[in-house]
């Protein structure tokens, strides 16, 4: 787990597999804002493949969040091609012979924690970048 991560109490994982249903498997809450990790767990190497995050600090300190939130972030968000990730995520998986994903999810801006969506999101992705000289393979840029 990353350090930035530890202190964040609102948190849980779900595992996802090509016969499952995205909107059925996501735990993630409706309402929150943060980030979330996917792990290809196909293997017994555990590998980080993407970093996301929702929600935006406005300048005066309060939380601009999409309808939706985390849940609706993984599950709906566009990746690979401008459709949401419920169809997109399985699409990619059998392409690259993925047989299971492991999201975890972190949810960072509440009542008791004021960390910056993006600003978390961007340390976990700099120390990926730090240890491993790139960016997971599903994160297209930063």
């Amino acid at each position: 787990m990353y350090k930035e991560l530890k202190s964040i109490k609102n948190k849980n994982q779900f595992q996802f597999d090509l016969n499952d249903n995205l909107e059925e498997v996501c735990n993630a809450p409706d309402a929150a804002s943060g980030i979330f990790l996917v792990y290809d767990i196909s293997n017994e190497d555990k590998e980080l493949i993407m970093v996301g995050s929702t929600g935006t600090v406005q300048n005066d300190g309060t939380l601009k969040s999409k309808n939706g939130g985390l849940y609706d972030k993984i599950v709906n968000g566009h990746q690979f091609a401008k459709t949401g990730r419920k169809y997109s995520w399985p699409a990619q998986m059998k392409k690259e012979s993925i047989d299971k994903l492991e999201v975890y999810w972190y949810e960072t801006f509440n009542d008791k924690n004021k960390i910056i969506p993006t600003f978390i999101e961007g340390q976990v992705l700099q120390n990926f970048l730090t240890e491993f000289n790139k960016l997971p393979k599903w994160n297209v840029a930063f």
